[in-house]
């Protein structure tokens, strides 16, 4: 278990930093309850969001006070954003696309994020994210295959895509600055 930083420890922060939760959608709250039972107290509290920075395969997570709606695989709300280092080629956008709106690409700094609202769906996300990205999966086929792991993982029966990231995510080095035109 690993803790987070600059709040103390594991599971605990002022109660000024608990009060600005109150107000706070239920997923979001659950969701913090969730990372500080994992990987300690955030290292920055506001009133609109909460941030680990690295904790287990994450370069950062983020909970927000607000959810999205969300209707892949089923109704929900995202509400949890994590990200890795990773370089996505620029001709492969469009399946990601197709594959699942809440997996975000930032081509100029190197990262992929899921959004959704448990770290479960997030692993699942970007793991079939990568298959699509490598050629190994089809876009639709990710699809199914994403919904096939919710419905195990609620069943609570095994879905091994939703327990952690099934490759070992780069540590930099995937920054794209692309090329000047001018």
């Amino acid at each position: 278990m690993q803790s987070g930083s600059g709040m103390g420890s594991m599971g605990t922060m002022g109660s000024m930093d608990m009060r600005m939760m109150d107000s706070w959608p239920k997923a979001s709250r659950e969701a913090v309850e969730f990372m500080m039972k994992k990987y300690g107290a955030p290292a920055e509290m506001t009133a609109t969001k909460a941030t680990w920075g690295r904790t287990g395969q994450w370069k950062q997570t983020v909970v927000y006070n607000y959810e999205v709606q969300h209707d892949f695989p089923g109704p929900h709300t995202d509400v949890m954003q994590q990200w890795i280092d990773y370089r996505v080629p620029a001709d492969r956008f469009d399946d990601l696309a197709m594959y699942d709106g809440s997996v975000v690409v930032n081509r100029t700094n190197g990262e992929m994020s899921a959004r959704c609202d448990k770290e479960e769906a997030n692993f699942l996300a970007l793991n079939l994210a990568h298959e699509v990205i490598t050629g190994a999966r089809s876009w639709s086929d990710a699809r199914q295959k994403y919904g096939e792991q919710i419905t195990m993982m609620k069943a609570g029966q095994p879905a091994p895509y939703t327990v952690r990231l099934m490759w070992t995510p780069a540590m930099g080095g995937t920054a794209d600055a692309d090329r000047p035109v001018m």
